[in-house]
């Protein structure tokens, strides 16, 4: 019963995306459009797509390596912290010191977000501007192929 099924395909793969687009597109000719250019951009446009992604993945990458950096920095200062607390003799001294160390924690913390914040305003500004790019020559490859065409 599935080989009279028109989906079924024997190595299992999915025929709406086993398509030759020129032998699809060879009846639908329009006059006046380069078809050659339009899969030439539309190729392009798949490559800046991925070239997008990778910059994002990359950026992703950065965040997270900067994220374990700062793990690690905030760890070591606690136990520098802790160690420095312990020591103070008076209660006066360790009030001072420990409002001295959540200030400094507070100043650092807020000094991360905006270092992470930067990081990833910059990966998807970097994607973007790829991505903004590609449209606007996409848009002006589309013109050509249609006016190209309409000339000859």
């Amino acid at each position: 019963m599935a080989k009279n099924n028109p989906f079924f395909n024997a190595d299992k793969s999915n025929p709406f995306f086993n398509v030759d687009m020129q032998k699809l597109l060879g009846d639908f000719k329009f006059p006046g459009v380069d078809y050659e250019a339009l899969m030439t951009s539309q190729r392009r446009n798949i490559e800046a797509l991925t070239q997008a992604n990778q910059l994002a993945v990359e950026g992703m990458q950065a965040v997270a390596k900067r994220q374990a950096e700062i793990m690690r920095q905030t760890m070591e200062e606690t136990g520098r912290a802790m160690q420095a607390l312990m020591q103070s003799t008076t209660p006066e001294d360790r009030m001072a010191k420990q409002t001295d160390m959540v200030k400094s924690a507070f100043e650092r913390a807020i000094a991360n977000m905006r270092e992470l914040a930067e990081l990833v305003t910059k990966s998807n500004a970097e994607a973007f501007q790829l991505v903004n790019q590609r449209v606007t020559d996409s848009l002006d490859e589309l013109k050509q192929a249609i006016g190209k065409q309409a000339k000859h």
